[in-house]
């Protein structure tokens, strides 16, 4: 098509991607032989340019990767600087339970404990799942599903401590990490701090790169009323 001819004869002198990143005003478009209406595709048709480049090792700045756009094109592109995560994980808790209460690697006295496959910590959880969404991978029950065995009853530092390795296989280390947790019962302001020093020590970073919050839910439902807890975390991550 015209749009697609227009982007290529560009590409001869520049990247097409990086030419329309910095000029989405309507006379640049125009230049390219494009309507204004036609910025949306003209955007979207500009990722498909191919980076002459080797693979870099790896935690290069210039490791790439393949993408897959919209209309089905394949593009090779530069990582981002910075990527986002955040993970949710919610566990019941029940006073027969087998498994004790652990969060964030943390063995909790209380009297009721976890019901889940794993050992059920929930900050290991919801952090696992951050780190992998931030690098696009598949969530934890993906990885590590309950219908496998080999999880029955696992330390969730393994979970964390792959997502790690998966992560600096990326080319990215941690940039902060805030945690969410909330629950009825127990109070967890005394332990937070080890449950950052485990963290810090799973994850490779400083401890001033590490946030614990941690709240009630107001006695409203079952977080609410302690038949379970739940637990939020946001993570950054630098390119390295």
């Amino acid at each position: 098509s015209s749009l697609r001819q227009a982007v290529v004869d560009r590409q001869r002198n520049m990247m097409v991607g990086q030419a329309v990143t910095r000029n989405r005003n309507p006379s640049f478009l125009r230049k390219l032989g494009c309507g204004v209406g036609a910025s949306t595709q003209l955007l979207r048709h500009s990722m498909a340019h191919q980076l002459t480049s080797r693979r870099p090792g790896r935690g290069s700045l210039e490791w790439l990767v393949r993408a897959t756009i919209a209309n089905g094109d394949t593009a090779t592109v530069s990582e981002p600087a910075v990527r986002i995560g955040h993970g949710w994980d919610i566990h019941r808790l029940e006073e027969d339970s087998e498994a004790p209460l652990t969060i964030g690697g943390v063995v909790i006295p209380f009297e009721k404990g976890i019901v889940a496959h794993s050992d059920g910590d929930v900050l290991y959880h919801s952090l696992t799942d951050a780190i992998l969404g931030a690098i696009g991978m598949p969530d934890i029950g993906q990885l590590f599903p309950d219908t496998d065995p080999r999880w029955k009853g696992a330390a969730s530092h393994v979970f964390l401590t792959e997502s790690h390795r998966l992560m600096t296989e990326r080319g990215y280390r941690i940039g902060n990490v805030d945690i969410t947790l909330i629950l009825q019962k127990p109070k967890v302001k005394d332990i937070k701090p080890e449950m950052a020093e485990n963290i810090v020590n799973l994850l490779h970073t400083h401890p001033s790169r590490v946030n614990i919050k941690a709240r009630t839910h107001e006695k409203v439902d079952s977080v609410g009323e302690v038949r379970a807890l739940a637990c939020h975390a946001v993570v950054l991550l630098e390119r390295i």
